[in-house]
């Protein structure tokens, strides 16, 4: 898991005075949109977090590789971008190591810092990945259809966040709402019970049914691929569960 952490982002939004809120949301999905596109483009999978933090399954994606996207940002950006990458048995633990490695090379507003890089965890490249991709059951009659906007938005924030604080809690995954009604999972190798339970979980906290599809590879995008054809099945026949091939 990599975390790419913009370096003194908070004072640069208020220099010379505060800009204009539209006007850094604009830059902020520019610049995820930039790192979507080269992390995708070596079979990761990027998320947006809180856009000045933004995290992304990165296997196989080494450190000089990274650099080359920090270049990127320098070249477009008026700012720059440090990124701490973490190697672990589960994606949370990964992103935790990631933390402590970007945090040991300075604050987040710490003026000397720029584009650091900074690596945490066993000396390997790759390893074996886990998506699920959740949706929810018929979003668009249940809620779209049907709901004032403004209830909807709450009640998919509402299971995402359950969704998320399971998955955590329960099985060291990380979570993010990827738009619409979907969210997609980095998470550990788990069974069809431990799914089942989960969106039992939601379920009951939320009020909201979902569905998920799993898939498992080398790269999040060969097991994301799984995880989407997965759910496919899952749309097609009514159920609540399938793994990829």
């Amino acid at each position: 898991m990599s975390l790419v952490q913009l370096d003194d982002y908070g004072p640069w939004t208020v220099t010379p005075k505060p800009r204009s809120e539209t006007d850094l949301q604009a830059f902020q999905s520019r610049l995820f949109a930039d790192l979507a596109d080269f992390v995708g483009s070596r079979d990761g999978y990027a998320f947006f977090g809180r856009f000045d933090n933004m995290i992304a399954v990165t296997n196989g994606i080494d450190p000089e590789t990274h650099e080359r996207f920090q270049e990127r940002v320098r070249n477009r950006y008026p700012v720059t971008a440090s990124v701490g990458i973490g190697r672990a048995p589960t994606p949370a633990a990964a992103l935790g190591a990631a933390s402590e490695a970007l945090q040991s090379a300075g604050g987040a507003q710490d003026p000397a810092r720029e584009s650091a890089i900074a690596v945490a965890g066993p000396d390997r490249s790759s390893g074996h990945v886990t998506i699920a991709h959740f949706d929810v059951v018929d979003a668009t009659a249940t809620y779209t259809n049907t709901h004032n906007a403004v209830d909807t938005n709450l009640t998919i924030q509402r299971a995402t966040t359950e969704l998320a604080s399971y998955l955590r809690s329960e099985h060291d995954g990380v979570t993010q709402f990827v738009g619409g009604d979907n969210v997609v999972a980095a998470c550990p190798p788990l069974d069809e019970a431990q799914f089942d339970e989960a969106l039992a979980h939601v379920e009951a906290v939320a009020g909201v049914t979902l569905q998920v599809g799993v898939g498992a590879g080398s790269t999040a995008r060969d097991a994301g691929q799984e995880a989407k054809e997965a759910l496919e099945r899952c749309r097609e026949t009514g159920t609540r569960f399938a793994r990829g091939d």
